[in-house]
């Protein structure tokens, strides 16, 4: 094997991690959210910038709110899960990339002055960091449930603005009874991989 990363460290953030469909009452904590952003900041991201943004959905009355945009197979576990977080890109992720990339403060309008760039750069890069982020809580030694089975308006509506577009819905915390469906096929190497 030719990776630096042990085998067990492999295990927990790949091979053996599956996406949480039931979750223990064990709570997520505040102090475990900002371990996992803390390491999952420094993902690679084009041109530095950060349009992942993250609503974590801690009340009762946001909660309710949330599952009600969910699809159906997705609002019991929604309600359940100890902690949910809304995942969406900043379509206005420009304004930081003078602070964020202080070498070349001018890449705000010289790359991003039009709404569409700004759009399909916030989707693609937020898109990125959402997938650090799933592998940050895995980190942490917490599953992640997560779905785009969603009302992606109806989020929109209910939690966001119009400078901010849903990506998917994450139930995080501890695994609970049967939280695992069976492991689904995929693809090999050859299947992948073209060399040119």
């Amino acid at each position: 094997m030719s990776l630096v990363l042990d085998a067990a460290a492999q295990d927990l953030l790949f091979r053996e991690a599956r996406t949480a469909n039931s979750f223990s009452d064990e709570p997520v904590t505040e102090e475990q959210v900002q371990a996992i952003y803390d390491l999952v900041k420094f993902g690679p991201t084009a041109f530095n910038q950060t349009p992942l943004r993250i609503t974590l959905v801690r009340s009762p009355e946001a909660r309710e709110r949330l599952v009600k945009n969910m699809a159906e197979g997705n609002q019991a576990k929604t309600a359940t899960a100890p902690l949910v977080a809304i995942l969406s890109a900043d379509n206005e992720f420009h304004e930081e990339l003078p602070q964020l990339l202080p070498h070349f403060p001018q890449a705000k309008d010289a790359f991003f002055a039009e709404r569409p760039v700004r759009e399909q750069s916030a989707l693609v890069n937020a898109t990125l960091q959402a997938a650090y982020f799933i592998v940050g809580i895995r980190a942490a030694g917490l599953a992640a449930g997560p779905m785009t089975g969603i009302d992606f308006a109806g989020i929109q509506k209910e939690f966001l603005d119009a400078d901010h577009t849903p990506l998917m819905v994450i139930n995080i915390g501890k695994p609970g009874e049967d939280a695992w469906f069976p492991r689904s096929p995929r693809l090999e190497f050859d299947q992948v991989v073209t060399t040119v």
